[in-house]
């Protein structure tokens, strides 16, 4: 062994693993990933599925090119856990599946009214859809085509994959949620979306509905920009949002959604609403915390994460 070079001993965590090698040299030097791969190979195992914490305190070792083995902690003869995470599915395909289910739902759900919902009067045939209604549409659709745009052209995924498990939890969220919740009552014949428009709550819904879309798009290309295509790098976002909360792309999809609830005047809407601002929430805060371990001094600590003045 080469002065270089470390062995490591190898313990599966958990379900053992079929062919798990009891010890790994790898150059004390070469990235973390290359332990990743090793390890895979060796397994013969998709390396997506491998979970690496350190036997001395638990840490994970994280699998990125930038990261050496050595800047891991580890030394010759440490001792390494390895988790099977189970089938995977890439996070691109996840959000695929999620942002699918309101751009279906919505649109067969106004079309098929008359099949859904009880006539108001069946003395009359069935009223069509109002203008705020129609509206409500385009809207909800738009915004979630921006999504599934966004999904293959701007984001560049930080991890590959997630457990295949969990995609019936994340695609609830919209399918349910954002989809036959808020579409079941937006298109009711009895909805305030079907009843006179207030012009004034309609127009200011609109302008904060695009206002929102475009600062949140320009958030997004903000963070892609900061990772090199295929690269798990990460940096500190600059610009004048990034310097007034720390996750810009979170108040302007907030803007979005009050932008709608105005245009819709409806419960559900609120209702995904104050669910989706309470896990931006979360997230913004974990993503505060991420930086301020991550870049020290080097980042500038932020009071508000999602929220001016609020949060």
């Amino acid at each position: 062994m080469s002065s270089q070079t470390i062995t490591l001993v190898v313990s599966p965590r958990g379900k053992p693993i079929k062919t798990l090698p009891q010890e790994s040299e790898v150059p004390r030097n070469a990235p973390a990933t290359e332990l990743y791969n090793s390890l895979a190979a060796a397994s013969g195992t998709s390396v997506h599925r491998l979970r690496v914490t350190k036997g001395s305190d638990g840490q994970l070792v994280p699998n990125r090119a930038d990261v050496s083995i050595s800047q891991t902690g580890l030394m010759d003869g440490s001792k390494v856990f390895v988790k099977d995470l189970g089938p995977q599915i890439s996070w691109q395909t996840v959000f695929v599946i999620e942002y699918l289910g309101p751009i279906i739902i919505h649109p067969l759900v106004y079309l098929l009214r008359p099949y859904i919902y009880a006539s108001p009067n069946k003395l009359l045939p069935f009223p069509a859809p109002s203008t705020l209604q129609t509206l409500s549409l385009l809207l909800v659709c738009l915004h979630f085509v921006k999504r599934e745009y966004e999904t293959f052209i701007i984001h560049r995924f930080s991890a590959a994959t997630m457990p295949l498990r969990n995609i019936f939890n994340n695609t609830a969220y919209y399918w349910i949620i954002a989809g036959l919740n808020m579409a079941y009552w937006i298109y009711r014949p009895d909805a305030p979306t079907a009843k006179s428009m207030n012009v004034y709550f309609t127009i200011l819904g609109v302008l904060l509905f695009f206002a929102g879309e475009i600062g949140n798009f320009n958030s997004h290309v903000t963070l892609r920009d900061l990772r090199s295509s295929g690269g798990k790098e990460r940096g500190i976002p600059q610009g004048f949002w990034f310097e007034l909360v720390t996750c810009p792309n979170y108040m302007f999809e907030t803007l979005v959604w009050v932008g709608l609830s105005l245009v819709t005047r409806d419960f559900a809407t609120v209702i995904f609403l104050l669910v989706s601002v309470t896990l931006m929430c979360i997230w913004a805060k974990k993503k505060e915390r991420s930086y301020r371990k991550e870049f020290g001094d080097k980042y500038k600590k932020k009071r508000y994460t999602i929220l001016p003045g609020m949060y």
